[in-house]
């Protein structure tokens, strides 16, 4: 096949995340969140899956009329932010004013976030937490803390978004990479599983999903800590 050809179904792979966007919509629209996350857990893996692909193919010189990095960021502004924050506020975890400031802290920090030109560091890592309130919200659904709880998870995370403290990308983060991508794979199946289960999984989930989640969120700032050797 044509490498230009290959390329541009690149695009159009990454595309397929705005149809599981809307699929996963539509589920919480009725209240089907276990529904709902699977879909975005399908569109999480695609979003793992289509960068590596993009580099593969040069994306940026063969398929130059489409910008993935743009197409990247709707997309993920959707799967990652917007639905998981209608889904906080719409289910009853947070009653109240409780749902309206944690809709309006996340959408709004977070587009300011994706907005943001220092976004990326040099070692292809995150500056601030990444907006993945799809992964925060999963552990909520499966943990169901008190809304006091989730309220201080909320402003923890919008607060860390503009720091300098690092959150890794589990594939393109080469150090540690050999321990944080299986990881990351065990949170994605982990968080499928919970959401299969209708968010009432047996506790050896729910403890996975929780410190497979403290891992991730953690420790590109252990990193930062622990310094590289010259």
């Amino acid at each position: 096949m044509d490498l230009r050809l290959k390329a541009y179904g690149v695009h159009l792979f990454t595309a397929t995340g705005a149809v599981f966007a809307m699929l996963a919509l539509l589920e919480a629209v009725q209240g089907d969140w276990a529904m709902m996350f699977l879909w975005l857990v399908v569109a999480f893996i695609v979003d793992g899956i289509d960068g590596p692909l993009a580099r593969r193919y040069h994306v940026k010189e063969n398929a130059r009329t489409i910008d993935g990095e743009l197409l990247d960021l709707i997309i993920d502004y959707l799967t990652y932010v917007f639905i998981p924050a209608f889904a906080l506020f719409q289910s009853g975890l947070l009653p109240g004013w409780t749902g309206w400031i944690a809709i309006i802290v996340i959408t709004f920090s977070s587009v300011l976030y994706f907005a943001d030109t220092r976004m990326k560091s040099a070692d292809n890592s995150f500056q601030g937490f990444p907006a993945c309130w799809n992964m925060a919200a999963v552990v909520i659904f499966a943990t169901q803390p008190g809304f006091w709880i989730i309220l201080g998870i909320v402003a923890f995370l919008a607060v860390a978004m503009f720091t300098p403290l690092k959150f890794i990308h589990p594939v393109r983060t080469a150090r540690w990479r050999a321990v944080s991508l299986p990881v990351a794979f065990a949170w994605t199946g982990l968080a499928g599983g919970a959401a299969w289960m209708n968010f009432d999984p047996p506790q050896v989930v729910t403890w996975g999903l929780m410190l497979t989640s403290l891992y991730l969120v953690s420790v590109g700032i252990v990193q930062q800590l622990l310094p590289t050797r010259r």
